[in-house]
């Protein structure tokens, strides 16, 4: 493959609002506060990144991620695109953590480097085309009846399952769970996260107290540090446990493999990095015989897509949460992942990541152009 060199880089703020309030344990989210990362070359391809910022969880917001990804596009003015190996290096070098900004330059390196290829990310990245993808639809915090009303919503939908927000009370908690049990009958699948909401007497409480109510997996019950307890809350647990904020990355992973900490991985984008710890993540969870779920922060349908492709490449990836632009108030792309019904997501085969942001949306937002 001949070389190339970036000749300048935009980077652009997406806003987004949500159809109503997102209410999880850390806190209340009013709407997507995005960025988007486009990496132009001499060779006329254009790769493109969106990342999420999430303060509660990675301690990045849209402004930090804005003023960084401002350094970081200066520093990679000229270089090879197509070495991503040693870009993600260089930018890992040059600021420590900030995985969410991380995270839509990764993209954008992943989608030029498949569009030079003149195939699909999922295919270059030795995937195929065979799965059926049906999300998960998220219940944000709220009193028994709201929740339950949701669920049901949700299940009229076709959603093949639920995700329910706790991680208040145990006597709260269960109450959610009894009502929406209730309402959508003995067998609907229902899995839930806490969000670090409990702390380990609590959770264990809480998990033995809804080990009637048939729930698939918890994520995150206790704080994302507490990894030996976490080990403790899983020995005692009817319920499955499944990590969430504990692990960013495959070092995150490895150690929490090791430690016999949990039964599922949840990787985002925005918290590995991108997709290049991602599938380091997933190989550790491969080693380990642990079994992986994708999840979303407030992204777009363009970073869902990316996150398409990283389903379609790796097995090891069982679970999909991936609702987060069937939350939002707006849906500023074309291509890239299409909702069918039913939860059902499906993906063409355009080269790299296969979709584009609405030029006419994206005209009011701040931007700035690095070259």
């Amino acid at each position: 493959m001949s070389s190339a060199s970036i000749t300048h880089i935009e980077i652009i703020k997406l806003n987004i609002p949500y159809k109503e309030p997102f209410v999880i344990s850390l806190g209340v989210i009013p709407g997507a506060t995005n960025v988007v990362v486009r990496i132009h070359t001499d060779l006329g391809l254009i790769g493109t990144g969106e990342c999420a910022p999430f303060v509660y969880i990675v301690g990045e917001t849209q402004e930090t991620v804005y003023e960084l990804a401002k350094q970081v596009g200066k520093m990679l003015i000229g270089k090879d695109p197509f070495a991503i190996g040693e870009r993600l290096l260089e930018i890992d070098r040059a600021v420590k953590g900030n995985p969410t900004m991380k995270s839509a330059f990764d993209m954008a390196l992943y989608d030029l480097l498949a569009l030079r290829a003149e195939m699909p990310l999922y295919r270059m990245l030795g995937g195929s085309n065979n799965k059926e993808v049906h999300t998960d639809m998220t219940i944000s915090i709220g009193e028994p009846e709201k929740v339950a009303r949701d669920a049901m919503a949700f299940k009229k939908e076709g959603f093949p399952a639920i995700k329910v927000k706790l991680g208040t009370t145990t006597r709260e908690d269960l109450a959610r769970i009894r009502a929406i049990r209730e309402a959508v009958g003995p067998d609907y699948p229902i899995r839930i996260d806490a969000n670090q909401g409990w702390d380990t007497i609590t959770a264990i409480e809480t998990l033995k107290a809804l080990e009637s109510y048939g729930i698939e997996h918890c994520e995150e019950p206790i704080p994302h540090w507490n990894n030996r307890e976490l080990v403790k809350v899983r020995e005692n647990s009817p319920i499955p446990i499944m990590a969430d904020e504990s692990v960013f990355d495959h070092h995150d992973a490895f150690r929490l493999a090791s430690m016999g900490a949990c039964d599922y991985f949840n990787i985002k984008f925005s918290k590995s990095g991108g997709i290049h710890n991602a599938l380091k993540i997933v190989a550790v969870a491969e080693a380990a015989g642990i079994k992986c779920q994708v999840g979303c922060m407030s992204e777009s349908r363009f970073a869902l897509t990316a996150l398409m492709h990283l389903v379609l490449a790796r097995d090891t990836i069982v679970h999909y949460d991936m609702d987060s632009s069937l939350m939002l108030d707006a849906d500023p792309v074309s291509g890239g992942i299409e909702y069918q019904e039913a939860g059902r997501w499906t993906l063409g085969e355009e080269p790299g990541i296969g979709a584009a942001f609405d030029e006419a949306y994206l005209e009011s937002m701040e931007r700035i152009s690095i070259s």
